[in-house]
């Protein structure tokens, strides 16, 4: 498995319109259930669902990158949004600095070794320090598809 066989191309956000964390989740779970990657999932109880596991434990990871997961019935393959802020959001990330990058995964609940598998390529990448400015720094879709596309 790749980063670019778990990030929906068309699920990526190069502005955020969202301000603030809940509002930026609902931006990437509605691009996916547009882009049809959601199945029967119902957008707004995905989001709700991805807020509540948010406000148990974070997973702003710092360095201006989060990584908000999820393991649900319905759908067969991990996927991935990604959206960006160039003002940041505050994740209550771990090192207390706005998120400028997000990716969003949504795994098979029925399939945890699919999750796991897709959560190491996506921390591998985004420990990478040109990874994470790269992204930072990306202004269109077609920028950050590239970039995926080179870490691979």
């Amino acid at each position: 498995m790749k980063l670019s066989d778990i990030v929906c191309f068309s699920a990526i956000i190069p502005e955020l319109e969202s301000k603030d964390r809940n509002g930026a989740v609902r931006e990437l779970v509605e691009i996916l259930y547009r882009e049809g990657r959601l199945g029967s999932l119902e957008p707004e109880k995905l989001t709700k669902a991805i807020i509540q596991r948010e406000n148990e434990a974070s997973t702003g990871m710092g360095k201006g990158v989060a990584l908000p997961h999820i393991k649900v019935d319905g759908i067969d393959e991990p996927v991935a949004a990604v959206g960006r802020s160039s003002k940041g959001i505050d994740f209550r990330s771990l090192d207390k600095q706005p998120v400028y990058t997000i990716l969003l995964l949504i795994s098979p609940k029925e399939n945890p070794d699919k999750h796991l598998q897709a959560m190491e390529i996506l921390f591998r990448h985004l420990n990478q320090d040109d990874f994470r400015r790269f992204l930072r720094q990306a202004q269109t879709v077609e920028e950050i598809v590239e970039i995926i596309r080179d870490a691979d």
